[in-house]
């Protein structure tokens, strides 16, 4: 009998949506990641959770009707994660008019199954706030409703509400090889350690590796995909209201620009062909240059390139279609035969609809064993469990039990941990209490929860996946928390040696990288 019923290469979105889903329904899953959970393309998404004004563009109204569903089910779900918010689209007198703004957003909002957000309308920016930052004489803009969700956070509680479902999550471990009979027969490097796993199924969740993953490790053919990259660059706060632009371009891309950890703004998105290094993702100059120019065609302020002060940059693996591959498509496949076991392959696709790609997929498997019915439509995700209209009585509760807190800062950990922030902050009752800080916001109470029970096993995971912290800690802060998580990982692996070595499905990994 094989160890497990579904093994999973690839701790990205699609790997833990994977683990996730399968888990829930009733099925042994380990899910191994070389890296950090989330640490390459799905925290370099457009962190947009939307229908695809695009696709509606292209007339692809079941797609648009589709992700809009989803943008619902992600409500429901995430209310912590996933924020709704106004996108503001500036009429350009050289661009799109407004009266096709208006009827393009008209059909948007009868595509949703439930008007639930505020439906669209037309604005004389000349006066309002929107229009502060925006050069004249733009003076009309078309606003409509759509959400934003912390994509890193997205997927590191996604891993951890399948391992609180029994699935095995090893983080830092990377498979070798992959022999495939009737069972799949593993070997990975798993804390230093050569081990051999065996799984009825594999899955292949690699992204930007898919190709070089079935052709070292799984020796199948590839699939026929090829790499994108995409890019953002993230600048200091360049407006005040709490919206999102939607800048037309002449080249027929919309340009985003959308708040950014209060104090800072993303502007995104650039894509094109990919080649190299997947781990080694860089943005090139031309990039930055074409992102602050598509800016400057609206916004006031001047923006240079030596105003960026991080980019962001993924690549994955995708089916290309349409002119110059303007559509970027999810590849979802699964090979199987009487003598061979089931090899799925999933990589490509958007935050939206990564959910319910995850359950296709794991529906592929019924053929080969049983299991329970599709559930994660319903199931919040961990921290999620109020509904999505009541995130800031949520954070009025959190200000009230801990009123050390100010509210940003409240606002933060609700954004983060939603209804599991009282597992970092207990019964607390000042600063003090937290342990040592790590900057203004960042505690050892933090850090410890993260290291503890989502996998963080480095700084870099804590600044820029857990949290995006990193943006304003000093050189000595960063070290310090660098000393703390060594200390503190040193302290853990002693007492787990004592104790001896379990291997418990939903177990945290020590800090002891093994590479790769």
């Amino acid at each position: 009998m094989a160890d497990y019923d579904l093994a999973i290469i690839g701790g990205g979105l699609n790997g833990v949506s994977l683990a996730r889903d399968a888990a829930g329904r009733g099925l042994r899953v380990i899910l191994i990641e070389q890296g950090d959970l989330g640490g390459a393309a799905s925290s370099a998404t457009s962190r947009l959770v939307h229908g695809d004004l695009a696709a509606l563009e292209r007339r692809s109204f079941l797609r648009v009707r589709a992700a809009l569903a989803e943008r619902d089910v992600w409500l429901g779900i995430a209310p912590h994660l996933v924020r709704p918010i106004r996108f503001a689209i500036p009429a350009h007198a050289n661009e799109r008019p407004p009266w096709l703004l208006r009827a393009g957003l008209w059909l948007y909002d009868r595509l949703a199954a439930h008007n639930r957000l505020p439906a669209a309308t037309t604005l004389d920016v000349t006066h309002h706030p929107l229009g502060a930052a925006l050069k004249r004489p733009i003076g009309t803009a078309v606003e409509y409703s759509d959400c934003v969700v912390d994509d890193s956070r997205l997927v590191v509680l996604t891993a951890l509400d399948a391992a609180e479902r029994g699935a095995a999550i090893r983080t830092g471990a990377r498979c070798v090889r992959a022999d495939r009979d009737r069972i799949w027969r593993l070997a990975m490097i798993d804390r230093g350690h050569r081990r051999i796993v065996t799984s009825r199924a594999l899955a292949n969740a690699t992204g930007a590796w898919t190709l070089s993953t079935a052709e070292t490790v799984l020796r199948q053919p590839p699939p026929r995909v090829s790499a994108r990259q995409i890019s953002q660059i993230v600048v200091p706060r360049l407006f005040d209201v709490d919206a999102v632009y939607v800048f037309q371009n002449p080249d027929g891309r919309l340009i985003f620009a959308q708040p950014y950890e209060r104090d800072f703004t993303l502007i995104g998105t650039v894509a094109h062909g990919f080649k190299g290094d997947p781990a080694a993702v860089a943005m090139p100059a031309a990039d930055v240059a074409y992102l602050c120019k598509a800016a400057n065609r609206y916004f006031r302020a001047d923006l240079q390139p030596a105003d960026v002060v991080r980019t962001v940059s993924g690549a994955n693996m995708m089916v290309l279609r349409g002119a110059e591959g303007a559509r970027m498509e999810a590849v979802v496949s699964c090979h199987a035969s009487r003598t061979k076991a089931p090899l799925l392959t999933m990589c490509g696709g958007d935050v939206t609809t990564a959910r319910r790609r995850a359950e296709q997929a794991v529906s592929r498997l019924t053929p080969f064993y049983p299991m329970s019915a599709r559930w994660t439509a319903g199931a919040p995700l961990p921290g999620g469990d109020f509904a999505w209209d009541r995130f800031e009585d949520v954070i009025d509760e959190v200000l009230e039990r801990w009123r050390f807190l100010t509210e940003a800062e409240a606002r933060r950990l609700v954004g983060a941990y939603g209804t599991r922030l009282a597992e970092i902050l207990g019964d607390a009752k000042s600063r003090a209490d937290l342990g040592e800080a790590f900057g203004p916001q960042l505690t050892e109470a933090e850090v410890r929860y993260l290291m503890a029970r989502e996998w963080a096993r480095f700084p870099e995971d804590v600044l820029w996946r857990r949290t995006k912290l990193g943006l304003t800690l000093t050189q000595g802060e960063r070290d310090a928390l660098a000393t703390f998580m060594a200390t503190a990982a040193g302290g853990r692996s002693t007492s787990r040696a004592a104790e001896g070595s379990g291997d418990s499905p939903a177990r945290a990994v020590e800090l002891q990288s093994i590479g790769g």
